[in-house]
């Protein structure tokens, strides 16, 4: 099962505790993780599904590529890191 965390200012607004989850795809383990905290979901994908302009994916610390469907692969013990951008001056 792949590895899945989250930034600290996202966690300062949502409870999204890391936590091993399996998948073949961004998307997939995206999904089980939301089955367990559906509240996460808003601050990480819009309403279609994609994922949030001030958001990032990370797989093994290499960006992800597909913003929208969220394809890109994962493999067991990928580490997957969730981050909110920060903005401002």
């Amino acid at each position: 099962m792949a590895t899945l965390s989250f930034t600290p200012n996202l966690l300062r607004h949502v409870d999204a505790p890391p936590a091993h989850v399996g998948g073949a795809t961004v998307r997939e383990v995206m999904e089980h993780y939301f089955e367990g905290r559906p509240q996460v979901r808003g601050y990480v994908l819009d309403d279609q599904g994609a994922l949030r302009k001030h958001v990032a994916i990370f797989v093994n610390k290499e960006l992800i590529i597909d913003r929208i469907g969220l394809t890109d692969a994962v493999r067991e013990n990928d580490e997957i890191f969730v981050v909110q951008a920060l903005s401002g001056g």
